[in-house]
């Protein structure tokens, strides 16, 4: 798996971890149950504090992307394809509704109003 970070970017380094990750997971890069490297060899890798990439990698736990298994290290967790891509969207969804003046309870009420 070869990560870049864009050196452009203003957003924290944990977070350019988690989206180039994402990224390598939607292009078919990493597919469910592939094992990551280690975070020693991705910080090594992206020239960043190993603690850097261990916190991109918790944030995709977090989200069901990835899964920690002792003695397995890290793998890529089934669906996470789609999942990725659907936070993608969601997160562009908040970005959008926090442009146009509406809150994250707002967006709420507003899903809830749908179903």
């Amino acid at each position: 798996m070869l990560l870049r970070l864009n050196t452009a970017d203003n957003r924290p380094l944990h977070e350019q971890v988690a989206g180039a990750i994402r990224r390598a997971i939607a292009e078919g890069e990493c597919a469910p149950g592939d094992r990551l490297p280690p975070a020693r060899d991705l910080s090594q890798a992206l020239g960043i504090n190993v603690n850097t990439v261990l916190r991109g990698l918790r944030a995709l736990r977090d989200e069901g992307v990835l899964e920690f298994r002792r003695g397995r290290g890290v793998t890529v967790a089934h669906g996470a394809a789609e999942r990725s891509a659907l936070l993608d969207r969601v997160r562009d969804v908040v970005a959008d509704a926090a442009r146009l003046g509406y809150s994250k309870n707002d967006l709420i009420d507003m899903i809830r109003g749908i179903s």
